[in-house]
């Protein structure tokens, strides 16, 4: 009898440690997470993305490449925002975030906050929550996403290859890179939908125009690609690129896939998505449903957005986003 009394006494001195290690955890990624620390937190971020789309209407296409940039990276920690130090490459200064800009404009959302609540919001939750906003900006879905993340101390510019597909890579590529994530192929064909706003940079198509046009090219689309592209080897410094959808350039819409199936994908990939068999009956139904790429594309993003990241005690507040706080 003694020892089942013990054995008791152990398993429920056990059951409480655990419950306070999960408490010391935290409660993870929540909606509404500093509704008791900084009530204001997300009224001031939708506030100051606002008023920069105002002045700046690029900012949206930025918010919304961050969060891919970040998210798809490993973690959702901000890590992306980081600077280069002596030591450490940016994952901004890497080919794969070639265009990537304003990152200036999420210090000045931070700069915000803190005057607010010092000290207490992640600049990995300003980063997703401006991209939320970014897509509203763009005529997208509103978005609920939870918050509760922390910030990460490193770059990870070494791995940005392993994880960030490029414009050139095969379609099979693109969707098992996006699995390991928990994101299917009919959510890879609405993510790919943010090609529907922004600009392609002529570095990056210029392959599919010269020495030679790409046949795969819908030739009455050609002429204006090679227009704004008149170099074989443009400068990557010079502001050369052609907009994604010429009808709807700054509006986040269903317009992409209707452009993809007529053959006026930019990139490589998007040229694949309408053709491969396993994307394009979703493009189909996406270029005919604008509610149901909404649909996707929100469920999407909340995947993304909530990819590995830190919560609890782990990473930290930092008080810039670009840089990690100096350790005492």
């Amino acid at each position: 009898m003694g020892a089942k009394v013990m054995l008791f006494f152990a398993l429920l001195s056990f059951s409480v440690l655990f419950a306070f290690a999960e408490n010391e955890e935290g409660p993870g990624l929540v909606m509404n997470f500093y509704k008791d620390t900084c009530p204001q937190a997300e009224d001031i971020i939708r506030e100051q993305v606002k008023l920069l789309y105002k002045r700046h209407k690029n900012t949206a296409f930025s918010w919304l490449r961050n969060i891919f940039h970040d998210c798809a990276v490993q973690s959702c920690d901000a890590s992306l925002l980081l600077d280069s130090t002596r030591r450490t490459l940016s994952e901004k200064e890497t080919d794969r975030s070639f265009g990537l800009r304003n990152f200036r404009y999420i210090e000045t959302i931070k700069e915000a906050v803190e005057r607010e609540c010092p000290g207490v919001v992640s600049c990995a939750d300003i980063l997703v929550l401006s991209a939320s906003e970014g897509i509203v900006s763009l005529g997208g879905p509103r978005i609920p996403l939870k918050t509760g993340r922390r910030d990460g101390r490193r770059s990870r510019s070494d791995v940005v290859e392993e994880y960030l597909p490029d414009h050139n890579e095969t379609i099979s590529v693109v969707l098992d890179r996006f699995a390991a994530m928990g994101i299917d192929t009919p959510g890879v064909v609405s993510l790919l939908g943010a090609h529907s706003v922004g600009r392609t940079h002529c570095v990056k198509l210029v392959h599919r125009l010269y020495p030679e046009v790409d046949p795969e090219l819908n030739p009455d689309h050609v002429p204006h690609m090679l227009h704004k592209c008149p170099d074989q080897i443009p400068d990557p410094k010079a502001v050369q690129y052609v907009r994604n959808d010429r009808g709807t350039p700054m509006v986040l819409d269903n317009n992409y896939y209707r452009n993809i199936l007529d053959n006026k994908g930019l990139l490589i990939v998007d040229h694949q998505l309408a053709y491969d068999k396993r994307t394009k009956p979703y493009v189909k139904k996406m270029a005919k449903s604008q509610d149901y790429f909404f649909k996707e594309f929100a469920r999407a993003i909340t995947i993304l957005s909530e990819n590995n990241p830190l919560t609890g005690s782990k990473g930290e507040i930092r008080k810039q986003c670009n840089v990690a706080n100096k350790l005492h």
